[in-house]
């Protein structure tokens, strides 16, 4: 299905309708965001796998205190 997507002609007209859409301006300003974007997501990705691990090998040594779910607050008008 997606066999011929990534094709260098389908590449150029999708790089051409992002530029009319948004405009030379615009396009290195989304390009780094999408880049910050996806750089944040693999260091979290990163750390959650590592601090994942040490939390798995701590919990069989300490017991965790739970807290009960909060109240949900009063609006300040009785029905």
């Amino acid at each position: 299905m997606f066999e011929g997507l990534f094709q260098p002609m389908h590449l150029l007209v999708i790089l051409g309708i992002a530029l009319l859409v948004f405009g030379p301006k615009k396009l290195p300003e989304l390009g780094k965001g999408l880049g910050e974007s996806i750089r944040g997501f693999k260091d979290a990705l990163s750390s959650g796998a590592s601090s994942t691990t040490n939390t798995n090998s701590n919990s069989n040594s300490t017991t965790t205190e739970t807290k009960p779910p909060a109240s949900p607050p009063n609006s300040g008008s009785a029905s």
